[in-house]
């Protein structure tokens, strides 16, 4: 991939005055202390902004944003796990009516034979999303192979399939099915077959242990999160190298902005950035179809109010939850629990990233009103302005 540019709020189609609102408003909380810190970045299938980032790298104050920030992203993790299966899936590995135990035979314990794969994507295979001991696990830093290894003896909530719940050891199933059938890690994988392709070359699940050495090592880059107040000093908390290396696939990655951009940017043209082919334009569309629709066993309201397509979290627009009020049915994202949110809405051609270090609670009231703001931003698309985006360097 080439050098990244970036293009001007105007050329990318946004109302000045109203992206600069966005970024007042992430500085004015920054500074307040309402959240440690923040990056911004947003756009078009072939432009974006230059990303902005606010605030201080560390809780304590001492140290200003550094511009090449380096985000924990918690869920959006998700969809991009999720994106390497459904590579698999176009490869004719494996289909989504399989059964997890076809590819993981010790799953299929305590009633769990009738998983298939598209109950995992979709948040509803009755797994938890947590393990009952998932604080013991962390305390003891135990692998990722403990964590399969405890869902493989839990029971589900409901039979597969009658029910949404949202599951992150589901997640971690995928990506157990992912190096089952490839013989490489998950995070392996995703490296080779999507981050290096796109030029995501400061993404990583699970950062390596090269990036603890030396006097500067690139672990500075990660920003400190706010953690809640049992947590701090913890060595297994999300600012742990623990945690930071152990690329949990329901929440482990570390990208940057401008990363992530990259990866929506993918999204919106289909599958495909410049001439890198990730997806096809028919996985793309099936990602991001209510995939509920077609469950007929599942509670009629969480079909019709509460979609998923596979791995993404389709637009609820009786929520203001995290995406906030403005976007319309075909927008999709997700939202991480350190303070993330992404979203993709084909209709206007637009991406929006925003990156905090503050936990939110559920409804992710700090990010949904940035996104209202932006998303109240888009007032042309690129076609409509009638002229290629000449563009600056970062």
């Amino acid at each position: 991939m080439t050098a990244i540019e970036f293009d001007s709020p105007e050329q990318v189609g946004f109302a000045s005055d109203r992206w600069q609102h966005a970024c007042d408003l992430l500085k004015q909380w920054c500074e307040k202390g309402m959240m440690p810190s923040a990056g911004l970045i947003a756009g078009r299938a072939n432009s974006m902004v230059k990303p902005q980032l606010f605030g201080h790298h560390k809780v304590d104050g001492s140290q200003p944003i550094r511009n090449d920030a380096v985000f924990l992203i918690a869920s959006i993790t998700k969809p991009i796990v999720c994106a390497a299966l459904l590579m698999l899936v176009e490869r004719g590995e494996l289909t989504l009516s399989d059964r997890v135990i076809e590819y993981v035979p010790e799953f299929g314990k305590n009633g769990k034979n009738g998983v298939t794969i598209r109950n995992l994507l979709t948040h509803t295979s009755g797994l938890p999303d947590m393990l009952p001991n998932n604080l013991d696990l962390r305390k003891a830093h135990a692998p990722l192979s403990e964590f399969a290894a405890g869902t493989y003896e839990e029971s589900l909530a409901f039979s597969p399939g009658r029910g949404v719940m949202y599951q992150s050891m589901g997640i971690l199933m995928v990506a157990e099915i992912i190096q089952r059938i490839t013989g490489m890690t998950c995070p392996a994988f995703i490296r080779k077959e999507i981050f290096e392709p796109l030029g995501m070359m400061d993404s990583w699940l699970g950062a390596p242990a090269w990036w603890f050495e030396g006097n500067a090592p690139p672990a500075d880059r990660i920003a400190e999160i706010r953690v809640p107040e049992d947590h701090v000093g913890q060595d297994w908390n999300w600012n742990s190298r623990y945690w930071r290396m152990l690329g949990a696939p329901w929440g482990g990655l570390l990208t940057t902005p401008t990363d992530l951009g990259l990866y929506c940017q993918m999204m919106l043209g289909k599958g495909t950035l410049k001439d890198r082919v990730i997806l096809s334009p028919a996985m793309v569309a099936a990602s991001t179809r209510n995939q509920l629709e077609f469950m007929p066993d599942v509670p009629e309201a969480d079909r019709r109010c509460k979609p998923w397509g596979l791995g993404w979290r389709l637009n609820w627009p009786a929520h203001s939850a995290n995406f906030g009020d403005v976007l319309g049915p075909r927008t999709y994202g997700h939202w991480g629990a350190t303070g993330t949110v992404l979203w993709i809405d084909p209709e206007q051609d637009a991406f929006f990233i925003l990156l905090t270090t503050q936990p939110q609670e559920p409804n992710g009231s700090f990010l949904a009103r940035i996104s209202n703001v932006v998303a109240s931003a888009l007032i042309k698309t690129p076609r409509r302005m009638g002229f290629h985006t000449s563009r600056e360097n970062a």
